[in-house]
């Protein structure tokens, strides 16, 4: 009997579709999650029915207990091989049976799928194909995110379908076709099905930008939302529509997990979920919503504000006025980024000047998104604001708007 235990995302999935076309009927998948695959390990290895079994552990690391006993079972002659490519599983390579390796030579990052598939390759236990190389490619870029520097959409559109229809559905379309065909694409049924979701998806994130509050962790200004459908465009999508946040945070109480997402090479998320009991990828990884966690993400926030978004018309109030450029947040609160004479930006919050100053207007800006999470001010509430503080009509200030700005 052959026992894989691997991931629930495409990764995963990627090492049971590797697994089936390799064993065929022998191998037995179990699809797991940070939360369960301790205990479903434990669980096989404790009986000894299993002791001949051959199991392989892909796209997760068990934990320092259940990795005892996975090296006392492979010392007492039972088959034991993990395969992985997080960074945070680093430590497994100090046995025989653990390959964790996340770059190849060349600098592309790695995937579970395509370590395991050239693991079995290397070892005569799975035929090469065409399709297969294909698939396994796309698995690998979407994983990594290196699809969306290569433009490569089929990557995405491949992981939109996986979680559109069914695992089961997925899981048995795909190994049929990889059998059957000699390149591997989507048919045109699937593809419309996408272009839909696509829709879809926009809606979705444009909805959940508008309830991110942020709050700091530590060092890092992180975004947070309550979300439980396309995590990994969602993540993405909010750390480009925020670029002030350091990473963003997806709370998903039902299934009690948490998300992690960052765009930035100096901030690493893998780190950052393993303080909570996580792990993954330097951008992408995920934690168990424990009840410190559920404290931290979600009662500490649940009075905040959601950040302000920038306006997103404006002919007066725009950006690097010299003169003054309005943000405001949802407490009602203004910032006022402008230059004295040839001085460096400074920033007036609430009639009060902030000691110090900026090089830049975008240092700026992102000090005041940061601190106060303001957007833009629109200009019909720049134009309120000024003609109360300076006792004048709004018409008036319509009409003259950079001469009382300098007034202000």
């Amino acid at each position: 009997m052959i026992k894989l235990f691997t991931d629930s995302d495409l990764d995963g999935i990627g090492c049971g579709l590797v697994a089936k076309l390799a064993f065929g009927d022998e191998v037995d998948v179990a699809y797991c999650s940070y939360r369960n695959l301790n205990e479903r390990v434990e669980r096989f290895i404790d009986d000894q029915e299993n002791n001949d079994a051959k199991i392989y552990i892909t796209d997760l690391a068990v934990n320092e207990d259940v990795e005892k006993k996975l090296a006392k079972r492979f010392k007492n002659g039972s088959h034991v091989q993990m395969v992985d490519h997080h960074v945070t599983a680093m430590h497994f390579n100090q046995y025989e049976w653990g390959f964790v390796q996340p770059e190849y030579e060349d600098g592309r990052k790695t995937s579970a799928t395509s370590l395991y598939y050239e693991f079995l390759l290397e070892k005569n236990l799975i035929k090469s194909s065409p399709a297969l190389a294909e698939f396994i490619e796309l698995v690998r870029q979407y994983d990594t995110w290196e699809w969306e520097v290569n433009e490569n959409t089929n990557a995405k559109r491949l992981n939109d379908l996986f979680f559109i229809i069914s695992m089961e559905q997925f899981e048995t379309e795909m190994l049929e076709r990889l059998k059957t065909q000699e390149s591997f694409s989507l048919n045109d049924t699937e593809n419309m099905i996408l272009d839909i979701e696509e829709e879809k998806i926009e809606r979705y994130i444009n909805a959940k930008n508008r309830q991110l509050v942020q709050t700091f962790v530590g060092d890092y200004c992180v975004g947070i939302v309550h979300a439980e459908r396309y995590l990994s465009e969602l993540g993405n999508a909010l750390a480009k529509l925020n670029p002030h946040i350091d990473l963003i945070t997806l709370v998903n109480v039902g299934t009690k997990k948490l998300g992690f997402r960052t765009i930035y090479d100096h901030v690493d998320v893998s780190a950052f979920a393993k303080q909570f009991g996580g792990g993954g990828h330097p951008k992408a990884s995920g934690a168990t919503l424990t009840k410190e966690t559920f404290e931290m993400f979600v009662v500490n926030v649940f009075d905040q504000h959601a950040i302000r978004r920038d306006a997103p018309n404006n002919e007066l109030n725009v950006k690097e006025n010299k003169k003054g450029t309005f943000y405001v947040n949802r407490k009602r609160e203004f910032s006022k980024i402008h230059k004295v004479s040839e001085q460096p930006w400074a920033v007036l919050h609430n009639n009060n000047l902030l000691e110090g100053s900026f090089e830049t207007f975008d240092q700026a800006e992102h000090y005041v998104k940061r601190n106060y999470g303001s957007g833009i001010a629109f200009d019909n509430e720049v134009i309120s604001l000024l003609a109360e503080s300076l006792k004048v009509s709004e018409e008036d200030v319509r009409k003259s708007y950079q001469e009382y700005l300098e007034k202000h």
